[in-house]
């Protein structure tokens, strides 16, 4: 055991919809560009979105933290491992700071903050609030002693009477700082639509966005003293091979992996990534509204993202289309996950409008308004498949408006759903020669041995193709 110096600290707050992440994409813009430091940004739960922007803010990898898919000492190695080279680690949490999957608060971002052991700044919405901020942050100090709530940060404050009501009551009934005020107006508003805020990579004209946001934050928040919470964190107990550079792989002569990596299919945890590299995989990003043919690939790693709102460019990428189809039908190894699955379909239908996606399996798809699932699902492996042996269970994550229709009775499925909706509320998982086809979003952290099986059936295929 060693000890590890890593500034850090938790932004939470009681509540969702209280402003966590414009304060952290704030804060961060402010660190990085204002205060030149190395920022590492990390996010609580499974989100694809968030990360995406405190990514572009920070110019590194956003690394997600899920107490639910990952063991307390996956989740510090991670930290640890991705942290050790930054002045400070950032990390964004979800929901209210106590909220997780059970009464005991499993899964939560207090969960995290103590796994980590870093301090929080609470950020709480104070509209139509005035000294009752008292009593709301004092039962937050209280509720978990162990969870040091070590500053405020007010969001949505109406005019300088407001805020100094709000100050007073904190430093009288509390004795925490009030270390940003956020004032009330769009300013800090970013687009979102139906899975959240729209992916920073999606549109150019967002980064607008991120410059306003960084300007009021320079403004409104007390850096020094954010930083200063940050630097009290305690040292860190961690194992010495928790702090180990990632394993140098050589891929030369390799399987070559083919990834969709675009403005429609964007959900990919970089750890995931990393782990098909690791494994000894080369990677080949394809865009798939752009390129016209499949190029020479050993498998396809289709991630989730929103097939539908470019759905009249993937269907005019017909070339693709029919690549990808062939593909399927000639054999080729093929993950496929949430958006993935979507687009190997038949058809699309989304705001009365239908339109042509691969047809590798046979089935159509349907948008609805509302969510067809969303959380944390588990499934157990039920039938045969390319990448995951049977009886195993797998953790995940789903979140989709989606819903599968005319599916082929044919099909054979690969999970039992055990927590979750999947496709149907009891199977997910659609199995066709060497694909796998699921709602179910994994992480590598929490499924190592999904990014082997890949890397091996790649391997398979190139042989095969090789000696033909």
């Amino acid at each position: 055991m060693r000890q590890q110096n890593i500034p850090r600290l938790v932004i939470g707050a009681p509540r969702g919809r209280s402003g966590k992440t414009t304060v952290t994409i704030g804060l961060l813009a402010a660190l990085v560009y204002a205060l030149k430091l190395v920022v590492q940004p990390f996010k609580k739960g499974p989100d694809f979105i968030d990360p995406s922007w405190l990514s572009r803010v920070t110019g590194r990898a956003c690394r997600n933290l899920d107490g639910f898919l990952m063991s307390r000492e996956t989740i510090r190695s991670s930290f640890v491992r991705h942290s050790r080279d930054a002045d400070v680690a950032v990390v964004e949490g979800a929901m209210g700071l106590f909220d997780g999957v059970d009464l005991e608060g499993n899964g939560s971002t207090a969960a995290i903050a103590r796994a980590i052991a870093a301090p929080v700044i609470l950020v709480v919405d104070t509209t139509r609030m005035t000294r009752s901020v008292a009593p709301l942050v004092q039962g937050f100090m209280h509720f978990e002693p162990q969870v040091a709530i070590a500053g405020v940060i007010l969001n949505q404050v109406a005019r300088p009477r407001h805020e100094q009501i709000l100050r007073g009551a904190l430093e009288k009934y509390c004795g925490v700082p009030v270390l940003g005020v956020i004032p009330k107006g769009k300013k800090l508003i970013i687009p979102d639509r139906h899975l959240g805020l729209i992916p920073a990579g999606e549109r150019d004209e967002l980064q607008q966005a991120l410059v306003e946001i960084a300007r009021v934050a320079r403004e409104c928040l007390d850096l020094e003293g954010i930083l200063a919470v940050a630097r009290q964190a305690p040292p860190l107990e961690v194992n010495s091979g928790e702090t180990g550079v990632v394993r140098e792989v050589s891929r030369t002569g390799g399987p070559l992996i083919g990834v969709f990596r675009d403005r429609a299919f964007s959900f990919y945890y970089p750890e995931n990534l990393e782990a098909l590299e690791e494994a000894g995989a080369r990677l080949i990003f394809i865009d798939s509204l752009q390129d016209p043919a499949l190029p020479e690939v050993d498998a396809l790693y289709i991630g989730g993202g929103f097939p539908e709102v470019f759905a009249g460019q993937l269907e005019t990428n017909e070339g693709l289309r029919k690549d990808v189809c062939r593909a399927v039908e000639a054999g080729l190894p093929v993950y496929a996950e949430c958006g993935g699955l979507m687009y190997l379909g038949r058809r699309l239908t989304w705001q009365g409008r239908t339109y042509q996606m691969c047809g590798a399996l046979p089935f159509d798809v349907v948008m609805d308004d509302k969510p067809c699932g969303h959380g944390y699902e588990v499934v157990e492996v039920s039938g045969e498949n390319p990448f995951f042996p049977t009886g195993s269970l797998i953790r995940g994550h789903e979140f989709h408006h989606s819903r599968l229709v005319n599916i082929d009775p044919g099909l054979r499925y690969a999970f039992r759903v055990v927590r979750g909706c999947g496709i149907d509320g009891e199977k997910d998982g659609l199995t066709y020669k060497g694909v796998l086809a699921a709602y179910n979003h994994i992480h590598a952290l929490a499924v190592p041995q999904w990014a082997e099986a890949l890397v091996s059936r790649a391997r398979q295929w190139r042989r095969t193709t090789s000696a033909t």
